[in-house]
């Protein structure tokens, strides 16, 4: 089947911090945009003011270029149909509602909240608690369907507040083919009159929607499960204004990792970790939350992880450049059924990607810690120290758990030397050890270990007898990177005074 011209977009609200959810849903727009050469989009959908948060709009747009996901065009790139953001198009909302209004599809509505309050109270009363402004209820409220004409004429002339209700007709079947789940079916009678355009000239989420698709050629909606029941009400507008409704897809959720049900901010504060892109500091509370950059995820390993939170390749491949993403991913790859997310499977996405790494971007990535901790070292050294302390490491800030490595050992493990350390007996083995190094050129692990196989032999020792002092003489501890390793590194200057400190030490 040959697709029309790809147009795609990611259409966030500003409302808070974006989530990792909705980060995976544009990195399916993108990943599909860009497997068939089409358009990515950013549109800001802020015409609920109400819920408008400061900074979160700023927020998004960070949150999608760390993890390397740019549009074609949208907020802040430009593009053939600006404006991208939906309050700067307020003025062309208007004539799409009259248009609709005059095609007997939508009618002007008068209630007033506390009215519509009242008629809801009345019928819980009533035990039927799930009223709603529908093709039955809405001849007996306050509409243009309902009142004289001239009465309507009126009240608009004099200002009246209204709202513009698209009219759902009864006993009718919306039949959509989503490319995911198949052919969805709704009945119009399990569907209200959902509010389109306010008086104050601001239109709702439903109108400025589906608007800005056809407006802006969409030629697929992918977004969350949460709008599949938006989408019958979006396909009947589709067909009152009589356009050609794009294809949708709607995502599965990701699932908190333990029970059922959407992985929320509080299912991350509960079993500790994040669940947006980035640090997000609330503007109102100045409560922070966690996020993936600041707890050291790479943001490879972060949308690669999300690649796989609903999409399964056709081989069993786990590990993606972002070429590879693109050329491997269909959306009908993506399956109807929730994710789990596993944050352990997450932590390991971030190892696989760290050691695969160039040292040198990792050394540049640490050294500003290491500057700051005062350790005077050039960044070849760093390199050895990551060289060393990478296979262990899940975060960048794991390559510093060697201090040793960069000072001197002020304590020895009490545990350790409990088990290692014997009087009168450790000292003189480790001063014999120390007198073989102090003679040993080049000091390389090679010829450290040469030398340790050759010292155990002439003084008929095992390894468990002289290995596990050399250790916790260079680094205070029995755990870490192998002594030879760590002596060849540090360096036979700083290894020789290391041992004979930890002599008069331990005795």
């Amino acid at each position: 089947m040959t697709l029309p011209r790809v147009r795609v977009r990611f259409a966030p609200s500003p409302t808070g911090p974006l989530h990792m959810g909705g980060v995976r849903t544009a990195l399916y727009n993108y990943l599909f945009a860009k497997k068939h050469g089409g358009d990515f989009i950013i549109r800001i959908e802020d015409t609920d003011q109400t819920r408008y948060v400061p900074g979160a709009e700023q927020y998004i747009l960070d949150s999608l270029k760390w993890c390397g996901i740019e549009p074609t065009e949208g907020v802040g790139y430009g593009g053939k149909h600006e404006p991208y953001r939906q309050s700067e198009r307020k003025p062309m909302y208007k004539a799409y509602a009259v248009e609709l209004i005059e095609k007997g599809w939508a009618y002007y509505a008068f209630d007033t909240p506390d009215e519509l309050d009242n008629i809801r109270k009345q019928a819980e009363l009533a035990k039927m608690p799930n009223w709603q402004y529908n093709s039955i209820s809405r001849m007996t409220l306050k509409n243009s369907l309902t009142l004289p004409a001239d009465d309507v004429a009126a009240r608009l002339e004099k200002e009246e507040p209204f709202v513009v209700r698209f009219k759902m007709p009864r006993n009718e079947e919306v039949r959509f083919q989503d490319i995911i789940r198949g052919w969805v079916v709704f009945s119009t009678n399990e569907l209200d009159d959902k509010v389109l355009y306010k008086s104050d000239g601001m239109p709702t989420y439903h109108l400025a929607n589906i608007v800005d698709d056809h407006t802006m050629e969409i030629s697929h909606v992918i977004r969350g499960e949460e709008w599949l029941p938006s989408a019958p009400l979006h396909v009947m507008m589709y067909r009152a204004f009589e356009w050609e409704a794009p294809l949708f897809a709607h995502l599965p959720l990701i699932l908190k990792p333990d029970g059922n049900g959407k992985l929320s901010k509080r299912d991350g504060d509960r079993l500790g970790f994040p669940v947006f892109p980035l640090q997000w500091t609330d503007p109102e509370t100045g409560n922070i939350s966690s996020g993936y950059r600041e707890s050291g995820y790479l943001p490879k390993a972060f949308i690669n992880m999300l690649l796989l939170l609903g999409w399964a390749p056709s081989n069993n491949q786990e590990i993606f450049t972002m070429d590879e993403m693109v050329e491997a991913f269909t959306i009908e790859r993506v399956g109807k059924s929730g994710s789990k997310f596993d944050p352990e499977k997450t932590k390991w996405f971030n190892q696989q990607y760290m050691r695969n790494t160039p040292r040198a971007e990792l050394a540049e990535m640490i050294m500003p810690a290491i500057q700051e901790r005062g350790y005077d070292v050039c960044a070849e050294y760093v390199e050895g120290v990551i060289e060393l302390m990478l296979e262990r490491a899940v975060f960048p800030k794991d390559l510093l758990d060697g201090e040793y490595l960069f000072v001197d050992p002020t304590s020895y493990d009490e545990d350790a030397v409990a088990k290692k350390w014997k009087v009168g007996e450790s000292g003189p083995i480790l001063q014999k050890w120390s007198a073989v190094l102090e003679t040993l050129e080049p000091f390389t692990v090679e010829s450290i270990d040469a030398a340790m196989k050759q010292f155990l032999a002439d003084n008929s020792l095992g390894m468990g007898a002289v290995m596990p002092l050399f250790r916790l003489a260079l680094t205070g501890v029995l755990t870490g990177p192998g002594a030879s390793h760590v002596a060849a590194l540090v360096g036979k200057e700083y290894v020789l005074p290391r041992i004979q400190k930890c002599i008069e030490k331990l005795g």
